[in-house]
């Protein structure tokens, strides 16, 4: 099946979408983005990521160029074309094309790409082993909160994690733990479920919205406050969420076994909790 292309309002053959050089999302990163997958062809948690997308581009001052209904059918005709019983759509809003300053053109026209891929899940044998990880610091700006197009402090810290041989780059900043590189990281101690709070310093996930809620309902106290380093190290369970990674154990931490070195009951559970409501 061929993948899906959406430029301002066609859908059309991948290899025919483009945009405009002078795109201010190129020129200066000047856009917000949000990624959603589906499970059975469904989009998950439709609602809370387009909350999400109204939220970033209204703190840049972004001009939402589709009602909600609209976006709901574009992303629904996008799914009929391409097909897909597990797909990642991917979703871009940047201010538009107008010639290069840095100050806000006085006139745009914002221009929204979509596209929508088929979604290959985690190998189960990565869920039942859990995975690494390795921590680097937190070099992005100050308003992680917003889903900006400005990746470049998390493709660093990512590719730190590749060229270590390991899963994940968890970020610290000021010897606290803030978040993944592409994910949001939680530990338990004690049977508590700790992560950072919501704040400039984090991306607040869909995924990590819904793990929490998920973890009150069976009973798990949860705090959000920032970890230490050593907290992290000597934590009973770390695990990792996101739209794409879902939840996911970290049995081992720059070179440090957490724990027994395997997945744990709480993640365990919640792993559970995840298929029962994705399912």
């Amino acid at each position: 099946m061929p993948e899906i292309a959406f430029v301002n309002g066609r859908f059309l053959p991948w290899d025919q979408a483009t945009v405009s050089i002078e795109d201010r999302g190129y020129q200066f990163g000047d856009g917000v983005y949000e990624v959603i997958r589906t499970y059975k062809g469904v989009p998950f948690e439709l609602e809370a990521h387009l909350n999400r997308l109204d939220r970033s581009a209204n703190e840049l001052r972004l001009l939402q160029p589709y009602s909600r209904s609209r976006w709901i059918a574009f992303i629904q005709e996008g799914l009929n074309l391409a097909r897909y019983q597990a797909a990642k759509v991917y979703i871009q809003l940047t201010r538009g094309v107008a010639p290069r300053d840095h100050a806000f053109p006085p006139q745009a026209t914002p221009t929204v790409v979509m596209t929508i891929r088929e979604l290959i899940p985690l190998n189960e044998r990565i869920r039942e082993d859990g995975v690494t990880a390795r921590t680097c610091q937190d070099l992005r700006w100050g308003r992680c909160d917003i889903k900006s197009v400005n990746l470049l402090a998390n493709v660093l810290a990512r590719e730190e994690a590749k060229a270590a041989g390991v899963f994940e780059a968890i970020l610290v900043r000021d010897g606290q733990v803030t978040e993944g590189s592409v994910s949001n990281v939680m530990a338990v101690r004690a049977g508590t479920i700790i992560t950072a709070p919501e704040g400039p310093r984090i991306l607040s996930g869909v995924t990590r919205t819904v793990v929490l809620r998920l973890a009150r309902k069976e009973g798990i106290p949860v705090q959000e406050r920032y970890l230490s380093l050593d907290e992290l190290y000597g934590a009973d369970e770390v695990f990792l969420t996101g739209t794409t990674v879902e939840v996911l154990a970290v049995v081992r931490v720059d070179g440090k076994t957490i724990n027994s070195g395997r997945p744990g009951p709480i993640v365990s559970r919640l792993s559970a909790a995840w298929a029962a409501l994705s399912g």
